[in-house]
This record gives C-alpha cells, structure tokens and sequence, in this order.
C-alpha cells in the first residue's frame, strides 16, 4: 500500500470528558451526544466513546444513544472483555477500538499486548468482524505489536501516542517521533489502516498530523479542556486547523 503525502488525517472526537463532568454530580448534563453533534458541525469525522467497565464516565446509555443520533460514525473503545463483546454486538458501532483497561489508572496508560495475549484478541476480532464491525487495536509503536495485530485480523491499528506527549526533553520527543513514523510505515505497508492519538493537544499535534500515511488522530482530553474556554465547535476547529 503506497503512502499519499498529500493526505491529511482526518479527526475523531472523544467525548468521554463531557461524561467525566456530567458524573460528578450524576446530572444528565453536560450532553455527550450533543458534544458530539457539535463536534461533527465543526469537521469531525468521527465521534469516539470510552465505556469503561467500570463506568467512570461515558454510560451504556450513551453508546445506543450516540449510535442512533450522530451523523458521521461511532468508534467504541472498549476492554476486549465477554461484556463488552456483547454490548457492542447490540449496538454494531461502525468501529470498535479494542483497548486496555485497569480499574485504577486515571485514564489508559499504554497500548494493548496484543503478542501476549493474542488468543484473546483474536477471538475478539473474529466476533466483532464477523458481525460486520470494524476493529482496530490500540497499540505501542512497535513492529512485534503490529505484527501480532495483522495475524489477530484487525484491519486497522490505533498507535499510542502518549509517551511521545509526556516527553521531558526535546531529544526524547524526537526519538519517540521517529519510531511513530517507523510504526506508521510498517503499517501501512502491511495494508493496515493505521491511526494515533492519546495526550495530543494544540502543541504537539502538528508533527504527529505530518506524518504520511495516518488516516485517523483521535484526541479528546484536550478539545474537551480547550472547549471550556472557546466552546466546543472552536475547539474542534482549532484543533482541525493544527492539523491542516
């Protein structure tokens, strides 16, 4: 698969954080799905949604709920667990973004093992693939990752961008840049579709949105955050502009 340099990735939204400020105070607002709608007024492409198992933010109810009413497609990320299999199955997301989960981190701390717990994975692939559900795997920058991820049958792969975002030092941000475009390569070479994203904000998006070859950056925290300031089709849009 050839790497057009002329492509610029497109933008999903997650819209977790709206969930995280609607369930301090177990309000039924702020909306996510009209976070979303927003969202999608302003450029989006896609609209993503985190359904933790244990619920910290985003509910069952705003998955069928986002489903049913936005306009361009949903990304469900999700634990690669039997529950979450089957709420998926009910909703049938055009996307499910498999992910790792801890119950005590604040937010996902790295990317999916997929080489050591491939058995898994791939059941999960096959079921959701065959339910005409397209799967990506939120995963490190690393070729045996990849690799694992092509033999699981995911057709897309999310790399983990967070590392390269908590960089201390400029050297180590490039080092770690460097290995995103390796990755990037790779993947679409193997035919992958390959997205990033996690820690992306206004100040660091603009290398990773350079580099050919990504179809997706999905970012959330940071166009939430910046939404409180400017509002939410400003802050999507600023973000757009970054990346175009």
């Amino acid at each position: 698969m050839s790497i057009n340099n002329k492509n610029k990735p497109v933008l999903g939204v997650n819209v977790d954080h709206v969930a995280t400020i609607r369930q301090q105070r177990h309000t039924v607002y702020p909306c996510p799905l009209e976070a979303a709608l927003i969202a999608e007024e302003a450029g989006a492409s896609g609209i993503t949604a985190h359904l933790r198992e244990d619920r910290r933010h985003i509910q069952d109810a705003d998955i069928f709920l986002l489903q049913e009413r936005i306009n361009t497609r949903l990304n469900l990320e999700m634990a690669a667990s039997d529950e979450m299999i089957a709420i998926a199955l009910k909703v049938k997301p055009a996307h499910c973004c498999l992910v790792p989960e801890k119950r005590e981190e604040l937010t996902t701390e790295g990317g999916l093992d997929v080489a050591g717990q491939f058995e898994r994975i791939y059941k999960c692939c096959q079921v959701l693939g065959d339910a005409d559900i397209r799967v990506s795997l939120f995963i490190e920058p690393s070729e045996q990752q990849i690799e694992a991820s092509i033999k699981a049958g995911a057709p897309d792969i999310e790399l983990h961008t967070g590392h390269y975002a908590e960089a201390v030092d400029d050297n180590s941000s490039m080092k770690i840049l460097e290995k995103i475009k390796q990755a990037v390569n790779f993947g679409v070479n193997e035919g992958l579709r390959v997205n990033a994203g996690h820690g992306l904000h206004l100040a660091n998006t603009k290398a990773i949105a350079s580099i050919p070859g990504i179809f997706e950056l999905n970012i959330g925290h940071s166009i939430i955050a910046r939404s409180l300031m400017v509002g939410m089709h400003e802050a999507v849009r600023e973000m757009l502009e970054i990346m175009n």
